[in-house]
């Protein structure tokens, strides 16, 4: 298996992430540890869950599942801070003050003494960020993190904390994980340049688009009771179905009769072939979703298709958005 450098840290990782938001949720705690375990089997060294999952079951379960079969030395470790987590003023956010209370936190529920990839989890637009780098200066030296990174900036905060870092001598970024998928690729125009020039891993959550490149919701726009949209009831979700969306879905679900694979399968491809891209973040609900995805990490996309895939959603462009769950984006995609 072709395994890849997390940024320029030299730690090799998965092609595929194996992402832990449903565990603890929709996907029970002994099927959440049954798929932790045929991940690894399967090739996956690279989990990625966040203290606010499930209200912290997604971390204990992956840190119980990491206890009981040994492996945890094996495995690339990353989990988040920023959510609110309690009703408390200073329950969330990227103040010192909740950073070294939360990782304490995660910490405990993990079951381990260091956190291999702590990610800031939205960018703050309040806090300076060198009040965020030094709390993770200070726990990097401590040993209590490894590797920082963030989730879903803008790429000006990205060189902004790049530039704050080498400014102060701050441990600084490996990695950024924003949205993207062949619905909305708006990271290509700027994220993804900066991260290819400055040595920052890119980690794609949603490749799938929320199960609309999976074949997952009609065309009529309806919502299947075991879809995520129907699932969660947020407004957010919903209004990522866009007409143009679904209609580059199915295109989509075409291409991949034709190629013997499932829509998800190629969808996951194509994103995880996509230049700059490190592993995209699989967050399988059950087994049999798993076992679709291991088999696109000894996969390769053909040069042929990519013009294919350019002729449903031009590069940089967007036909549904997948950034409306920050408060940074002002731009909104909709029919």
């Amino acid at each position: 298996m072709e395994y890849r450098s997390l940024g320029r840290t030299g730690v090799m990782v998965s092609p595929l992430c194996l992402g832990a938001m449903n565990f603890g949720g929709p996907t029970p705690e002994d099927e959440s540890i049954r798929i932790i375990n045929r991940a690894l089997d399967g090739g996956i060294n690279f989990i990625d869950t966040a203290n606010v999952y499930n209200g912290g079951e997604s971390e204990r379960i992956v840190g119980k599942a990491l206890k009981e079969n040994g492996r945890r030395d094996q495995v690339v470790l990353a989990t988040k801070v920023y959510s609110r987590v309690g009703e408390g003023p200073n329950d969330g956010g990227a103040s010192r003050y909740h950073i070294m209370k939360a990782v304490e936190d995660s910490l405990r529920r993990l079951q381990t003494d260091t956190i291999d990839l702590y990610q800031l989890h939205r960018p703050s637009l309040t806090i300076p960020v060198d009040e965020t780098l030094r709390a993770f200066d200070d726990l990097v030296r401590s040993g209590k993190v490894r590797y920082i990174g963030a989730s879903t900036h803008p790429a000006w905060m990205v060189m902004e904390a790049l530039a704050t870092s080498e400014k102060y001598s701050l441990v600084r970024y490996v990695s950024e994980q924003p949205p993207y998928n062949l619905l909305d690729r708006r990271i290509e125009n700027e994220l993804v340049p900066l991260c290819q020039k400055y040595g920052l891993a890119i980690l794609p959550w949603s490749p799938l688009a929320m199960g609309i490149l999976a074949g997952r919701y009609p065309l009529d726009g309806s919502l299947p009771e075991d879809s995520r949209a129907y699932r969660s009831q947020w407004p957010a979700a919903r209004e990522r179905l866009t007409r143009r969306g679904l209609e580059v879905g199915a295109k989509v679900s075409e291409m991949a009769r034709e190629r013997g694979l499932t829509a998800g399968q190629l969808a996951l491809l194509w994103c995880k072939d996509q230049p700059g891209i490190t592993s995209p973040i699989i967050g399988p609900r059950t087994m049999a979703h798993l076992e679709e995805f291991l088999p696109v990490m000894e996969m390769h996309l053909k040069d042929e298709d990519r013009p294919l895939f350019d002729a449903l959603v031009h590069p940089g462009n967007a036909v549904a958005d997948f950034f409306n769950s920050n408060e940074w984006m002002k731009a909104r995609i909709t029919d």
